[in-house]
């Protein structure tokens, strides 16, 4: 069984980011984000709005993948970005976590347990 990572990033969006229109911010979206996005393939996205709940985080992006490595290389593609140097947001919190960690821990000790 691969292990499935989980990164809740949390973003905080600049003035810079909001002053664009939004045809401006969907077409840097696409294009560069979406060029290192292709990338790596084994990572999926999904987008998360926050601002009307929460002040710390404007936004949350959940990465996942099976192959960490990816996601590490996807992180660093995207801090050489405009996405971190104009910045468009700054980074409040990565969150990684394992996806059922627990099973495999238990299917761990099932196997521990047979080799005593």
């Amino acid at each position: 069984m691969s292990t499935k990572y989980t990164f809740f990033v949390h973003l905080q969006a600049t003035k810079t980011w909001l002053s664009l229109s939004r045809e401006q911010r969907s077409a840097y979206f696409s294009e560069s984000v979406g060029d290192i996005l292709s990338r790596y393939s084994s990572v999926s996205l999904r987008l998360y709005d926050a601002e009307a709940f929460c002040a710390k985080c404007s936004d949350i992006a959940v990465f996942e993948t099976v192959i960490i490595q990816d996601y590490y290389f996807l992180m660093d593609a995207l801090r050489d970005s405009e996405v971190f140097t104009v910045p468009y947001f700054t980074l409040v919190d990565i969150f990684p976590a394992i996806e059922e960690g627990f099973k495999e821990y238990q299917s761990s000790l099932l196997q521990y347990q047979a080799t005593d």
